[in-house]
């Protein structure tokens, strides 16, 4: 018995969405455990758009020294000097791992070579 108005891709007994409509076989629905014929999907229609990412090499192995210090950057640049190669850059970022009335754990990363240290602030 039919107790909500079929509307395509809803469970008419109770009115919940059923799941998608399989190559083989009829449609159970979650709720209520009722079996429907793929019918019950009559004059629904899907549509599908694919976007597929671009590779271009140019922009991978064509940059300069400062676009590669910038975009293999661990997080947000800041002035400070790497105690190790003395470069004058570093990234930064920050996570609370000790309990919550304690300052946050600062972790810093040199763009030049890459010596990462930590602050407890």
């Amino acid at each position: 018995m039919d107790t909500f108005t079929n509307c395509p891709g809803f469970c008419p007994s109770c009115g919940s969405i059923l799941p998608e409509l399989q190559v083989k076989g009829n449609v159970v629905c979650y709720n209520c455990r009722q079996e429907f014929r793929p019918d019950v999907y009559s004059g629904e229609k899907s549509e599908f758009t694919i976007h597929f990412n671009t590779y271009d090499p140019s922009k991978v192995f064509n940059r300069t020294k400062r676009e590669s210090e910038s975009s293999e950057a661990d997080g947000p640049v800041v002035e400070r000097k790497c105690p190790k190669c003395n470069h004058d850059k570093m990234s930064y970022a920050t996570l609370q791992l000790r309990s919550a009335d304690e300052g946050q754990t600062v972790f810093f990363t040199c763009l030049k070579c890459k010596f990462k240290e930590s602050e407890n602030s």
